[in-house]
């Protein structure tokens, strides 16, 4: 009974990871196919841990339905290691996505990004020449700019725009084209600008910040998730404990399976049970 009742916690444990680790792959996939920046290097860590995630909780419950004794042990040891490597990247996630904000341009709705504001490690990513080339040819793509096209002057003052939009489908508000400012350096990025549809301000910082304020929201949304599973799996792995502790005590108490109904009879009991033979034998 008791063997059976730890492959029964295996197999109800292992259902209950593969559920969880369904999330985990939906949103490494949500992270690159719901944004125009083609999120791959924030993507794949994700969905390599939801499939290995998956992977373990396969193999627990094979185990668990073939009646493996040791395939709790390997699946809590497998468990640790996937916690441990879920909070790792949890909190490297927050680690560099708590730089970078956005700044209030005064009498409009949007706000613009400012590239020297977020962390190194996100920097590398955008000026990094093969990674903008991707990162860009998605943009241009997903037509993210294209919904601007028909907007008046007066829709740039009431309306918000997305980080990319505001940093990659317009120039920066501070450019003053066709007027000459003595003693006043304007933004590099006025230099960058063209009113051409494929070009825009597509080699801005300001864009490639708008992309890094983009990734840090997806990348903090997908945290709360991991961070959800994340204590999910530490339950599971705690009930799991409790389980092996059972099993542990069962195999010392019932040493030989489940049709041994009564435990073992103490060493003491023993020789006191030959005593008393061979006391009667030298009676008779």
């Amino acid at each position: 009974m008791v063997y059976r009742f730890s492959n029964s916690v295996i197999g109800i444990l292992n259902l209950f990871t593969l559920v969880a680790s369904i999330p985990v792959i939906g949103g490494g996939l949500w992270l690159a196919r719901s944004s125009s920046t083609c999120q791959s290097f924030l993507q794949m860590p994700v969905l390599v841990l939801g499939f290995v995630i998956l992977a373990v909780s396969l193999a627990g419950f094979i185990g668990a339905c073939f009646n493996v004794a040791l395939a709790l042990r390997a699946y809590l040891a497998a468990m640790l290691l996937l916690i441990v490597a879920l909070l790792s990247l949890t909190i490297f996630a927050f680690v560099v996505t708590s730089k970078g904000k956005g700044v209030e341009v005064p009498g409009h709705e949007y706000k613009e990004y400012h590239l020297e504001g977020y962390s190194p490690w996100l920097r590398h990513k955008v000026t990094d020449e093969a990674n903008w080339r991707h990162i860009r040819s998605c943009i241009l793509t997903s037509r993210t700019c294209a919904s601007l096209a028909t907007w008046t002057p007066l829709d740039y003052l009431q309306r918000d725009l997305s980080p990319i939009q505001s940093g990659c489908c317009k120039p920066p508000t501070s450019c003053q084209f066709g007027a000459a400012i003595m003693g006043v350096a304007q933004d590099p990025d006025c230099s960058w600008w063209s009113n051409t549809e494929g070009w825009l301000c597509y080699e801005c910082d300001s864009c490639k910040a708008g992309v890094l304020e983009d990734m840090k929201r997806n990348w903090q949304k997908l945290s709360v998730l991991n961070i959800v599973i994340l204590i999910f799996l530490i339950f599971i792995c705690t009930i799991g404990c409790c389980a092996l502790r059972n099993t542990r005590r069962s195999e010392t108490d019932y040493p030989y399976g489940d049709n041994h109904m009564t435990k073992v009879k103490p060493r003491w009991d023993f020789y006191w049970w030959r005593w008393w033979k061979d006391r009667q034998e030298q009676i008779y």
